[in-house]
């Protein structure tokens, strides 16, 4: 039944069932440490592997409030499995812990997220782990890129704060000839818009704390895959213990059942928004990968359902008159993260990919004029008009 139904009625009632003991209608929190075995026989053949079960929540799999997210996302994403985390940046390193090693080589994207940068940066080097940036939207520097010790390929589409769009098909065709993981951040898109697992990636990866939860109240993370992986990742969860609190797990469940509803206004949102600043007179350009004008609509239109609540613009007069522009609107909330219920304003190049150095900033896109938005759900007459009284200051 799992795989005739909606995508809708997946968000409602994947995972879930009433509570056996007590009959709840909603899964409960189990606010617990650790778990009560019947017999010493049974502690041991849960810590073996020989008998499934919970044991402790910092080890997989954590606690039934835990086991219910992960089935939930597992099954809107089309993969066997999931495990949530502490937060996305949790996922990612755990992901990339799982698989690589000393000596082996790290495809990425080169427009990410700014803390996904620094951990490929500045972290992943000093454990012998060589990194690669590539423009993923170009898929002749992709297949350029593969060297004998490539043991992963990390893509971020559509990529914060850029918007660039890579094929995800395409690429973890690449990486399956060379051996290599295929892994997608699939934070912007959600798997109401786009399923990597189902385009033939081997992991999709999304933080939590955007529109899975939905209402800014909580950080978290959530990776799925095939259940070869899941089990050659689960060790390292319950080792370094990133893991994701029962009560933040409880309202990633309840975000969940609203995502479709939600996603469709975001979506619906952004689109009017981007039209209103494309034609703009102070607006210089717009990346939204639903607009005909961006440069791999082509790519996202073949590989996404809808086109999410992100997109960036650059406004004339760069970095003062975007500054202008944040200080003056009053409906958007400067603020970063994304996601939320309400709409979000923020300058990557001084807040979220400060840490980017300037070079790098400048030749991936990342430019001073960039000013990124996360529409929210309000009514988008209410967005545009904010924007356009703030445009008016600039």
């Amino acid at each position: 039944m799992k795989d005739a139904i909606k995508f809708g009625t997946k968000c409602v009632h994947a995972g879930e069932k009433p509570d056996p003991v007590f009959g709840a209608h909603t899964t409960p929190i189990f606010q617990t440490s650790t778990f009560v075995f019947e017999n010493a026989g049974q502690g041991a053949a849960r810590f073996s592997g020989e008998e499934a079960g919970y044991v402790y929540t910092r080890i997989p799999p954590n606690t039934p409030t835990h086991s219910v997210l992960a089935e939930k996302v597992a099954v809107l994403e089309g993969g066997d499995a999931g495990q949530t985390f502490a937060s996305g940046m949790a996922a990612i390193t755990a992901v990339v812990l799982s698989r690589l090693k000393q000596g082996d080589h790290l495809i990425s994207t080169d427009v990410v997220y700014g803390c996904t940068y620094s951990l490929f940066r500045e972290v992943l080097p000093r454990l012998g782990i060589e990194v690669s940036f590539i423009d993923t939207s170009d898929l002749a520097a992709v297949k350029a890129a593969f060297k004998e010790n490539t043991g992963m390929v990390f893509l971020e589409t559509p990529a914060n704060p850029t918007m660039t769009v890579c094929d995800i098909g395409e690429i973890a065709c690449m990486a399956r000839e060379h051996g290599a993981l295929s892994v997608v951040d699939n934070t912007f898109s959600t798997p109401y818009f786009q399923r990597p697992l189902q385009l033939g990636a081997d992991v999709s990866l999304s933080s939590c704390t955007k529109y899975i939860g939905g209402h800014a109240d909580l950080l978290g993370g959530i990776v799925v895959g095939s259940l070869d992986f899941m089990r050659s990742l689960y060790p390292v969860v319950g080792y370094t213990g990133g893991i994701m609190g029962p009560h933040e797990a409880w309202l990633c469940i309840r975000g969940l059942k609203t995502l479709h509803l939600r996603m469709e206004r975001h979506a619906g949102n952004a689109l009017k928004v981007a039209e209103f600043l494309e034609a703009h007179p102070k607006i210089a350009w717009v990346r939204y990968p639903g607009l005909p004008s961006h440069p791999q609509h082509a790519v996202a239109k073949k590989q996404m359902s809808g086109y999410s609540g992100m997109l960036s613009f650059g406004i004339l007069g760069g970095v003062e008159a975007g500054r202008r522009l944040m200080d003056s609107v009053r409906l958007c909330s400067l603020a970063v993260s994304l996601g939320a219920t309400d709409t979000l304003i923020q300058h990557p190049a001084s807040m979220t990919h400060a840490c980017v150095p300037l070079d790098v900033r400048k030749r991936v896109g990342i430019t001073d004029d960039l000013v990124r938005l996360s529409v929210g759900v309000e009514d988008a007459e209410d967005i545009i008009a904010d924007l356009e009284q703030a445009l008016e200051k600039v």
